[in-house]
């Protein structure tokens, strides 16, 4: 697969996420999918994304960086959203958050494979420290 075919399965992945085509999920995702060591499955995988817009009813991945090398993608990915009550063990209740993930995948054929995700939760304790409200921690 070349570069470019990669990043455009990507890209239609993201929009498929976007949109919360659940049933399409399965294009995208093999069926023995790994997230951060845990094999989940493309159920295991569709359920982790329904309980993300279940906490996040605004959800809405953005690639901010983009790095294709075949058979992997890095990403950084942009989110600008609300979650409401507790995300992270953080009380954040709806209030407007912005954070990143970095996140790497791993294909096998058309399919991701493999996904390695770390969120940055610093960012988001930063902004509800700023706004008075203490971390999880306190």
């Amino acid at each position: 697969m070349t570069r470019q075919e990669l990043i455009g399965i990507y890209s239609n992945y993201l929009d498929c996420l976007n949109a919360q085509d659940w049933s399409s999920l399965g294009r995208f995702v093999s069926a023995d999918v790994e997230h951060n060591g845990r094999a989940l499955g493309v159920q295991g995988y569709r359920r982790m994304l329904e309980d993300d817009f279940e906490a996040i009813p605004d959800l809405h991945f953005q690639a901010e960086l983009l790095v294709a090398d075949p058979p992997r993608i890095a990403s950084r990915l942009r989110f600008d959203c609300s979650p409401k009550g507790k995300f992270f063990d953080l009380e954040v209740n709806g209030k407007a958050v912005s954070f990143t993930e970095n996140v790497f995948y791993e294909f096998k054929g058309d399919k991701i494979a493999r996904v390695w995700s770390v969120i940055d939760l610093a960012a988001i304790k930063a902004q509800l420290q700023a706004d008075g409200k203490p971390d999880a921690g306190s």
